[in-house]
């Protein structure tokens, strides 16, 4: 840390689906704590929590757009329904897989307070994606926002490929789920979100087919995470209790946000240890 300055804070919110709702609880816990990070990371979901908070949005903002807007199902369903495929040929450029279109779904459901570039953003924010064909994990932290924040969530087999620069790209946190190795060296403290969970074994039925395929991916981001803590760490890796959810669980979000609460806390603890020099296990999924 510098000599008489504040130290700086960065914070990488990592892949998840709808289990990266819990993200609203640590930017919410930085505002609390008058804490304005000098550089933002997202992958997947945490692509989009990163771009509010990177565009100025408060912690309350997102939990209160989020309650509006993923409350009501039928509202929901409607604006999905809005961004189905529009003609006959769009619908079978897919083949029989029928993919959703991101980006559209995106442009339904995103605050306005998202600008249209990264450039025009109030933190540096990267998005991760994973290029398809190059075998290898893409950031991007200039020009148009909605592309690469859409192709760094878009899941394979649910939603279609993003095309950009010549690449297809899927969701980022295929190769880099929680990518707070984009920060080192650009704050005092980084801080790390991971809510990727893994499955559990609470359910009274068997894994579905869709399950399984959601399952096994979180079983990759975890490896990955694990794979990549070996070699280096972020002060402060959080993660909050995630797993009973499902990754398109956001019609969930009151119960997915009762249910990380304990996260804010945990933060702040941390936050406390970090600031005074102190070494920080790392804590088990939840």
């Amino acid at each position: 840390m510098r000599a008489n300055a504040p130290a700086t804070v960065a914070i990488a919110l990592g892949a998840g689906g709808a289990r990266g709702l819990a993200h609203i609880h640590v930017v919410e816990t930085l505002d609390e704590l008058g804490i304005r990070p000098v550089a933002i990371a997202g992958s997947s979901i945490g692509s989009i929590v990163g771009a509010g908070m990177a565009a100025g949005m408060t912690g309350r903002d997102m939990h209160e757009f989020v309650r509006t807007n993923l409350g009501n199902r039928g509202e929901v369903m409607a604006r999905i329904w809005r961004s189905r495929p529009t003609s006959l040929s769009e619908m079978m450029s897919g083949g029989l897989r029928a993919q959703l279109n991101i980006e559209r779904i995106l442009q339904a459901f995103l605050p306005e307070a998202i600008p249209k570039t990264f450039e025009e953003l109030k933190i540096p924010l990267q998005v991760t994606t994973t290029d398809y064909f190059g075998h290898k994990s893409t950031v991007f932290d200039s020009g148009e926002l909605l592309p690469a924040v859409a192709a760094s969530a878009a899941i394979p087999a649910l939603f279609k490929p993003v095309q950009r620069d010549g690449r297809l790209l899927v969701d980022g946190g295929i190769c880099n789920p929680v990518p707070f190795d984009l920060l080192q060296g650009k704050a005092d403290i980084v801080i790390a979100v991971d809510v990727a969970g893994g499955p559990t074994t609470g359910r009274k039925s068997a894994p579905s087919a869709i399950d399984l395929m959601f399952g096994t991916s979180q079983l990759m981001m975890q490896a990955n995470t694990a794979l990549k803590l070996k070699m280096q760490r972020p002060d402060i890796l959080l993660r909050p209790p995630v797993s009973r959810f499902r990754v398109l669980d956001f019609l969930k979000v009151d119960a997915v946000m009762a249910e990380t609460a304990s996260i804010k806390d945990e933060m702040k603890r941390q936050l406390e240890r970090a600031f005074a020099g102190e070494t920080l296990p790392v804590p088990e999924i939840g």
